[in-house]
């Protein structure tokens, strides 16, 4: 067997306290000792994973594509190494030898310890039932069964989710954005029956199903079906389900097999008393693995009290853990469900119920002897921690007994007029972060200590860090605070909503929201319809989310977008037809004259980019230019749209003595790739055939420099008022790869990039050294971007021109009517 080094003694006398399990309890318990007594011991943590302590919480965003794994990472190694903690990743324990106080772990090294804190977690339970253990069934408790599903969702297909709790409910949802026909099997009449009564249960399930997910309650598993890997499930009463992946996400058990192995006191969990001292007074455990007054935890508040109790502990300030009543406050495939104590009624009990169906909003309120003693909300969860505290304080409400299921702001009075007033009234010990387990107070204390900015506050006490929904508070907490020194956010999108660019892609993605009435309505718009800014910018993130799906709203496009040509200030237009890589011949010449003659066009201008505009034409001509140019086999240039507008070419190697590629070749290849692409605004493509730069290359959102040695890639350049030289993404070797980069650079910025965005400040805002992480490493990640924005393009190469040639929004293009005087009226 190997030592560990680290573990002598030599240098650091301290007593050595090592970590079972590198979650999040165990780091937790950590944090709360730093926060303590930071010099007190030296600390060892061993995890059985390759990474460092992340949110497992956040598991379902990464499966559904809403984060990435650095998004939810808790601590990173900076964290490890500036705290003196050493890490050893990777390496499970595999025995605890208490008599001679050392842990031992898988790979053979032997670790000592003066006290030992055990944070094992939890182990999913898998159905003993037949079929368990075929390729293509997994649980869904880290990041390795994240992997593993979305494995099994690129080849597309059939999941079938077992249990319809939170994580089931949340693996379907994510397999279900990643393009999966996902069914649910549930054993229980009621989805999330723990957390939610029947009536919200049912809300729920419809909202579930309308986003095209099967529900089966009731539903038995008797066998999992398949040979050399799963095909189906067999339900008790005969019914099959096709399968390609099956998650099963029924429960957890705590991890006790280390602990039992050991000889330590075990019973459903690893026994533990007040302090979280198990039955070796130089063990501890804490989490999900413990088992206190004969109770086990899978919530994250007790957890985290818990923590606070053993750091007590261990500095000798012995404090105890003591159950507290638990809230659950959750966002469920993006729909906003909270729970908090009993709410089954009975004797006694009476339901004050509040229910909107217009907006999808239940509301109950469970009183017993004027006091709260349940709740349950679905589509409304504002109020949440306000029936929680009075629940927890056991307060009398009689007094708002009325006006209680309308809200804090309504039955204190006075709330309507300062909306603050609501929070103002929360108690230091409220809860305002259920998912880190963070109060008021510890808010408050974090904006005194310098957090003035809402980003700060997550990154100072982790408030509102994890699913968000405690934002709002946190907000408020801050304008309560600090008034006008609030730092801001991002901006909003328009004076339609409170949310951001960057807030409404997600949730149009999260909650799987497919025309623009669905966003402003689940998304709470202030006004009927929107407005001239927020409606253009829904329609693109719509078009960009569901390609191929998604209808394009032409009332929601500006008016050159609508009339597929640039509105001039006489009220003609202009014409740009397309000219690849700025080529052309004399059948398009003859077309473009004959056009400019026929319709007596007053003015034909090369442009910068290449091309040729004709000016003047009357609106309801165009379908008769457009016409005349299409028999000559051209189609629309796009100079009127958020969109590929051009590629600029020189004559590179087939003509010129110092061209070292082909360049008109590849920016014809480029420009017939990516014309008809919708993005957040213009975009213009270059190809220079040597670093003369003659195409202007390093002014275009993507240049291409040719050299001897291949292609020189810059990104982010634009002329105008304010010019920007492109920054160099990377050089590559080949067309083919050039073409890719282009492709992955493009969907990027479609994807992420804010609406009338140019990719200038777009890459000013979120630097080079981040596009360079997401499209030069990961040769599949990149592969991934380049694919989606291929597959988008087979829906929007269709050639508007000649759409409206075939008569498609006639409308568009009659004259208006003119009216005749008919003389005074008597």
């Amino acid at each position: 067997m190997k030592h560990e080094p680290i573990t002598s003694a030599q240098d650091d006398e301290r007593p050595h306290l090592v970590v079972v399990g590198n979650g999040m309890a165990g780091c937790r318990a950590i944090e709360e000792l730093l926060a303590r007594d930071p010099l007190r011991y030296r600390v060892t943590i061993i995890g059985a994973e390759h990474h460092v302590n992340y949110n497992r919480i956040m598991l379902s965003p990464v499966l559904a594509g809403e984060k990435t794994f650095d998004e939810i990472v808790i601590n990173g190694r900076d964290w490890y190494d500036d705290n003196g903690v050493t890490l050893l990743a990777g390496d499970p324990v595999a025995g605890i030898d208490r008599d001679m106080r050392t842990v031992t772990t898988r790979g053979g090294i032997v670790v000592a310890y003066d006290r030992l804190l055990i944070a094992t977690g939890s182990d999913p339970f898998i159905i003993p039932v037949p079929g368990k253990d075929l390729p293509g069934v997994i649980g869904f408790r880290d990041m390795n069964d994240v992997g593993a599903m979305l494995a099994a969702a690129e080849k597309g297909g059939r999941a079938v989710v077992i249990g319809g709790g939170l994580l089931g409910l949340e693996a379907a949802h994510g397999l279900a954005l990643r393009g999966m026909s996902v069914t649910v099997l549930h054993l229980m009449p009621t989805l999330l029956e723990r957390q939610l009564d029947e009536a919200a249960s049912w809300l729920l399930r419809t909202a579930l199903e309308a986003r095209g997910q099967t529900i089966v309650t009731g539903a038995d598993t008797a066998a999992i079906l398949g040979t050399d890997h799963v095909e189906a499930v067999r339900l008790k009463d005969g019914t099959e389900i096709g399968a390609d992946l099956v998650v099963m996400a029924v429960g957890i058990r705590p991890s006790v097999a280390l602990a039992r192995d050991a000889g330590l006191d075990v019973g459903r969990g690893i026994r533990v008393d007040d302090h979280m001292v198990t039955s070796d007074p130089n063990v501890l455990a804490v989490g999900e693995c413990v088992e206190h007054d004969g109770q086990v935890y899978g919530l994250v508040a007790p957890l985290w009290d818990m923590c606070r109790a053993l750091a007590d502990g261990l500095v000798e300030t012995h404090s105890g853990y003591r159950p507290a009543p638990t809230s659950t406050k959750l966002k469920v495939a993006g729909l906003d469900v909270f729970s908090a104590g009993d709410f089954s009624g009975g004797d006694g009990a009476e339901d004050i119920v509040l229910r909107d169906a217009s907006r999808g909003i239940y509301k109950r309120v469970v009183v017993r002897d004027d006091r709260i003693v349940g709740a349950v909300l679905y589509g409304d969860t504002a109020d949440g921690n306000w029936y929680f505290d009075l629940l927890k304080k056991g307060e009398d409400i009689a007094d708002i007994r009325d006006a209680l299921i309308f809200g804090q702001a309504f039955a204190s009075g006075g709330g309507q007029a300062d909306p603050r007033a609501a929070v103002a009234a929360l108690s230091d010990d409220a809860e305002i972060c259920g998912c880190n387990g963070v109060s008021k107070g510890k808010v408050l204390a974090c904006i005194d200590g310098g957090a003035h900015s809402l980003d700060a506050v997550r990154g100072g006490c982790k408030a509102s860090a994890s699913c968000g929904s405690c934002t709002g508070i946190v907000e408020s907490l801050l304008a309560l605070r600090l008034g006008a020194e609030v730092e801001s956010g991002p901006k909003t999108m328009c004076k339609c909503t409170s949310f951001g660019h960057d807030d409404v892609r997600r949730e149009i993605v999260a909650q799987g929201m497919r025309a623009i009435p669905e966003v402003m309505q689940k998304l709470h718009w202030t006004t009927p319809d929107g407005c001239s800014s927020c409606r253009p910018a829904l329609n693109y993130y719509l078009l960009c989310a569901l390609p191929g799906d998604y209808v394009d709203d032409q009332q929601s496009r500006f008016v050159n977008e609508r009339m597929h040509a640039n509105i001039q200030k006489d009220g003609t237009y202009s014409v740009v037809p397309r000219m690849w890589g700025g080529l052309t011949n004399p059948r398009e010449l003859r077309a473009i004259a004959d056009v400019v003659e026929r319709y007596d066009a007053p003015m034909v201008k090369v442009t910068g980019g290449q091309r040729l505009d004709i000016f003047g034409i009357k609106k309801e001509d165009l379908p008769a230019v457009w016409a005349d140019l299409n028999a000559a086999g051209m189609v629309s240039g796009h100079a009127y749209g958020k969109s590929l507008r051009t590629v600029k070419t020189c004559v590179g190697s087939e003509w010129c003595r110092f061209g070292t590629q082909d360049s008109t070749g590849l920016g014809v290849k480029l420009e017939r790739a990516t014309w008809g692409s919708w993005m957040p605004h213009k975009f213009k493509i270059a190809v220079s055939g040597c670093p003369r730069n003659c195409a202007e290359a390093t002014i275009k959102d993507f240049g291409i420099i040719c050299v001897d040695s291949g292609y020189e890639l810059h990104v982010g350049g634009n002329g105008g008022i304010k010019v920007r030289v492109t920054d160099l993404l990377c050089k590559v070797e080949t067309e083919v790869e050039a073409m890719e980069m282009c492709a992955a650079f493009i969907q990027l910025y479609r994807e992420e990039a804010r609406y009338l965005e140019r990719t200038a400040p777009w890459i000013e805002r979120v630097g080079l050294s981040y596009l360079q992480s997401r499209l030069l490493p990961d040769a599949a990640a990149r592969a991934e971007l380049a694919g989606r924005f291929f597959f988008s393009q087979q829906f929007m190469q269709d050639d508007p021109w000649a759409q409206r040639v075939a008569g498609a929004e006639r409308e568009h293009h009659a004259p208006m009517a003119r009216f005749q005087p008919q003389g005074e009226l008597a």
